[in-house]
């Protein structure tokens, strides 16, 4: 069952009549919005009823964070991320969501949507009437405002009765400051005073709790009496638990050492999760050095200002409100902004330089990561500088046009681009890139005009390597356009004369890929085989995965046009375990379509149909009913008619049928272990 449910990182207390509300309610309501104050605990209560109740939806619970967004632009694209669609069509990103859950029956939990409600409500007013088997459990400040949301408000731990909001500071304090016996007297009796001065709320018990580390728990209650008194005088200017919160959060910003404090605003410039090496290079500056920002990280998570997750850390919506507002404060909104901006794009260069060697799939890891930062780097440079943008655009284009983020991939490409029109290197690469997005999207007439425009802008700057990018391009679209005799000669033309030295760049590499791609659509095997073993071997060495997936996929295919289906099967296999390592979902579709007619012609049939439907639902995720090179199709048919005159048309269906409904990370992994 599908489920990418955040794990906890820490204790869960209370809230036991909460969740045996909400679990009713998911029975009843397609649309619940659990509304609260921040730092109220909604979106561990969701996380909670979405466990729960997940056995109830067999397509499993898909969450979708919220809170990195900076505005409605990817709010779609993070949806289908959640929901396992990386669409490589040209529609629109809501028609390709509502299609892919139309017969759906999941649980989905939208959380932190208090900044996207406008959005939010025309996205759910769609998807709610396409797809009528999908729920959906929204976290929020405030109801969306949705005809048919059933709206539950989420209060704080009670502070009497069985004291949950005792019990949980009580839990953070044992973290702070092991052995600290909070049951005897006095600690009992200023602990309770806290809980009842904080109003219960989960987030401001943590920070206090964070605190005992360093201070005693009777002092924390004398300062927190003092400081309330203060704000009692303050005037009615927020609601009492958002006063009370924002003391909370005020009053652990005080404690703070100066450096930690500055540190706190500064890391608010992050979207999402970043690491030590990120905020170093964003964050050290003045009085705060790059190593007394590793050991200021610390400080901050031990004051539960930050959480980890692994080794990464983020910092909750409401801290880094508060964190916002001081940098406003001391007038580093714009100069973190510059920073930000500068470091991804020194990211985005050092993960192109590192695309081409034994790092290239932990690269792919680190894109995927740092995601929402690089798309807010991104919107920054677009405004600022619109030519590093491109250059920005263009490093990272073929990583997310590779895994399935080719709706982004496009519009910033197209935005920058449409923004500075001045001829360069930065522009030539961001029409190389665009132009693999749109050709993946199945959009060949617009490729080959970007890649025809790339060409000439190469050849003008006499950029060689920007030639070798036009040729991949231009050549690609040839043969998916069923040309392979085109795609050899415009790739030859862009290798130049031989010996050609296939490592001797990224693109250089993807050329003799198009060449090798070529010789077996024009039916020279024996030359296909001999180059695509020796790409091979070069690959093998530099601990390159993505050209060798490409090249297993080419020996399977020419194996299987020469009679050796086993051969066939086995390199079928290793296109699969490498598109898998770095989320390629498009070339696990290829790979799976290969590896079942492989399997067919070895008399199979069961089997095939079980690896064809398996396909059938990666297809589904990418928005094709099938599609590959042209030489592909006419093998995959022939294929298909041997597994049904095998075993017959009704078993076929049935097997086929089956393995197209099973989740598709769970068919691979069977299919990758060797169980067809």
């Amino acid at each position: 069952m599908l489920s990418n449910i955040p794990e906890e990182s820490t204790s869960f207390i209370g809230r036991r009549t909460e969740l045996r509300r909400i679990d009713e309610e998911l029975t009843v309501h397609r649309l619940i919005t659990l509304t609260g104050p921040g730092g109220v605990g909604k979106t561990r209560i969701a996380m909670r009823a979405a466990r729960a109740a997940a056995a109830r939806f067999p397509d499993g619970v898909c969450w979708a964070d919220l809170w990195p967004l900076h505005g409605a632009g990817r709010l779609v694209a993070s949806v289908c991320d959640a929901v396992g669609l990386a669409d490589h069509t040209a529609r629109t990103p809501v028609a390709v969501l509502c299609e892919g859950l139309a017969g759906k029956r999941l649980l989905l939990v939208l959380d932190s949507c208090e900044h996207l409600v406008d959005a939010c409500r025309d996205l759910l007013g769609d998807l709610l009437t396409a797809a009528p088997g999908v729920t959906v459990l929204v976290t929020s400040r405030q109801p969306l405002g949705l005809v048919g949301e059933w709206t539950t408000e989420i209060g704080p731990l009670p502070c009497t009765g069985g004291n949950d909001a005792l019990a949980l500071f009580t839990e953070r304090a044992r973290t702070a400051a092991p052995g600290l016996p909070l049951t005897a007297a006095p600690h009992a009796a200023a602990a309770a005073a806290i809980c009842r001065r904080l109003e219960g709320i989960p987030l401001a018990l943590e920070l206090a709790g964070a605190q005992l580390a360093h201070t005693s728990v009777e002092r924390i209650a004398e300062r927190l009496s003092s400081r309330f008194d203060v704000l009692d005088g303050d005037g009615p200017g927020h609601p009492p638990r958002h006063r009370t919160l924002r003391c909370a959060i005020g009053w652990s910003h005080e404690l703070c050492a100066p450096l930690e404090r500055l540190l706190w605003a500064r890391l608010s410039v992050f979207r999402g999760t970043f690491d030590e090496e990120s905020a170093g290079a964003v964050c050290a500056g003045g009085p705060l050095t790059a190593q007394g920002v590793r050991r200021t990280l610390d400080a901050l998570a031990a004051k539960s200002v930050l959480t980890r997750e692994g080794p990464r850390y983020r910092m909750l919506d409401t801290l880094r409100e508060y964190g916002r507002m001081w940098l406003a404060e001391l007038g580093e909104t714009r100069t973190l902004a510059d920073r930000h901006a500068a470091h991804f794009a020194a990211f985005g260069r050092r993960a192109e330089r590192g695309w081409l060697g034994p790092e290239q799939v932990g690269w792919y890891g680190r894109v995927a990561e740092a995601h929402v930062d690089l798309c807010t780097a991104l919107d920054h440079l677009l405004a600022t500088d619109p030519e590093r943008a491109q250059e920005l655009g263009a490093a990272v284009g073929f990583f997310w046009s590779c895994c399935g983020h080719l709706h982004e991939a496009r519009e910033y490409l197209a935005r920058a681009l449409a923004a500075h029109q001045a001829p360069g290197p930065a522009r030539t690469g961001a029409l190389w890139a665009l132009g693999v997005a749109v050709l993946l999207q199945g959009d060949l007439a617009l490729a080959d005009s970007l890649g025809l425009e790339c060409a000439r802008a190469a050849r003008a700057l006499d950029d060689g390597e920007a030639v070798l990018q036009a040729g991949y391009l231009l050549g690609l679209t040839h043969l998916m356009a069923g040309r392979p005799l085109s795609a050899h000669t415009v790739a030859e033309e862009a290798l130049g004369p031989p010996p050609p030295a296939p490592f001797g760049s990224p693109a250089r590499l993807r050329c003799h890929l198009v060449q090798l791609f070529a010789l077996t659509g024009l039916g020279r095997l024996a030359e296909a085989r001999a180059e695509a073993s020796a790409l091979r071997r070069g690959c093998v060495q530099r601990g390159e995965h993505w050209a060798r997936s490409y090249v297993d996929y080419q020996l399977s295919l020419i194996s299987l046009l020469q009679g050796r289906p086993e051969e066939s099967a086995g390199h079928a296999r290793a296109m699969l375990a490498a598109k898998a390592g770095i989320g390629d979902k498009f070339g696990i579709a290829l790979g799976l379509d290969l590896l079942a007619a492989a399997v067919a012609a070895q008399g199979h049939g069961a089997a095939a149909a079980r690896v064809y439907g398996s396909g059938q639902a990666l297809w589904r995720t990418v928005g094709h009913p099938q599609r590959g090179t042209p030489e592909l199709r006419a093998v995959r048919e022939e294929c298909e008619r041997r597994a049904r005159a095998a075993i017959g048309d009704e078993a076929y269906a049935d097997h086929f049928h089956r393995a197209s409904e099973e989740r598709p990370g769970a068919s691979l992994a069977r299919i990758l272990a060797g169980d067809l």
